[in-house]
């Protein structure tokens, strides 16, 4: 069975956590350890470019990939499949989410101000704008209802609070919203068969529970192992939650019924993507030191650190192409310093047992 034949890999390199305390953990699997895992096949340098990059986004029909570039103001486009750069769209304050609407054919873009921007993904000319609070940063998407999320405020734009809007991203209408008293709130995951949305208040070391449907927050479960909790991924069929902090740098996992710990493990520092890939039952946590975090979801309650994957100083965002049995990660400049890139890597399969 998968999950025999993940636990048969696993207890060749490390040790499985049950309910860990934190700070504790396997030690760092070997390189020849993490080639197994993630393979690196290329690399498109950028050079001239300053600052971060943010979220990816993926036209897989037409063989695209998008960057928000945050700190250079612009839409990055790529070949997928040769990794090779396309061109550079302007028109953006601070991007930082991109969403494909393939019914309308229009890109999403969240940039820090007080609109999601809006582009036809053919010619990614300008297509429109909607109107939300200031300071649009992270999104979410839930299929079940055919809505996107997107969160506003906070501290980048001098509140001492935020919002998740619900908006239709066909009719590009504002549906709803949750306040939050908060002046920094993080990302999202969302039950697509289910009624909650979980979102990290980072500032408070909370995440909070939220009915979708009442648009109001119905639990706050803390978080005790680490500050900074900043990333969220859900896996609805075991009910576990996936945190990753960043100070210090933790992968925790949480019942997603109760909010119980169930399991903590080393994490980078610099982690601004995590990603969940279902058919591996694997989580990947891209590190700014220059690492991906690897981690292996052996059953709903053991979980191991699989492999630390060199990367580069700076690539702490990335996707996850399931089709193409890869994963992209943007290599970010940081401040004072010029050239980014992007990498990318073979995703391997879990061997069967």
């Amino acid at each position: 069975m998968r999950r025999q034949g993940v636990a048969f890999v696993l207890g060749t390199v490390s040790v499985i956590a049950a309910a860990a305390s934190p700070g504790t953990g396997p030690p760092p699997a070997s390189d020849a350890r993490a080639d197994t895992v993630l393979a690196l096949q290329g690399r498109t340098e950028l050079p001239g470019y300053t600052g971060d990059f943010d979220h990816f986004a993926v036209d897989l029909p037409g063989n695209r990939l998008f960057l928000a570039a945050e700190d250079h103001g612009t839409l990055e486009v790529f070949d997928l499949r040769t990794g090779r750069h396309l061109r550079s769209v302007r028109g953006f304050d601070t991007p930082h989410s991109i969403f494909l609407v393939p019914q309308t054919h229009r890109l999403l873009i969240t940039d820090g101000s007080d609109s999601v921007k809006l582009l036809d993904a053919g010619s990614l000319a300008p297509a429109g704008t909607l109107k939300l609070h200031p300071g649009a940063d992270s999104i979410g998407f839930d299929s079940s209802s055919g809505h996107l999320y997107v969160v506003t405020g906070g501290k980048d734009v001098k509140l001492k609070e935020s919002w998740l809007e619900e908006i239709d991203p066909v009719s590009t209408r504002k549906i709803g919203e949750v306040h939050l008293d908060a002046a920094h709130v993080e990302a999202m995951a969302i039950e697509q068969h289910g009624p909650h949305l979980y979102i990290n208040v980072t500032d408070k070391n909370y995440v909070a529970v939220i009915d979708k449907s009442a648009r109001r927050i119905v639990a706050q479960w803390p978080i005790r192992q680490a500050r900074q909790n900043a990333l969220a991924q859900l896996d609805e069929s075991s009910r576990r939650l996936f945190i990753v902090a960043r100070d210090p740098g933790m992968f925790i996992v949480l019942d997603g019924d109760t909010g119980v710990h169930v399991a903590s493990l080393p994490a980078p520092k610099r982690v601004d993507a995590e990603i969940f890939d279902v058919a591996n039952r694997r989580v990947y946590a891209p590190g700014g030191e220059g690492y991906i975090g690897v981690y292996a979801e052996v059953d709903a309650g053991h979980f191991a650190e699989l492999a630390r994957v060199p990367s580069s100083v700076g690539a702490k965002t990335a996707i996850l192409v399931p089709e193409l049995h890869r994963l992209y990660v943007a290599v970010s400049p940081g401040e004072g310093k010029s050239g980014g890139a992007i990498i990318w890597f073979d995703v391997k399969p879990v061997p069967a047992s």
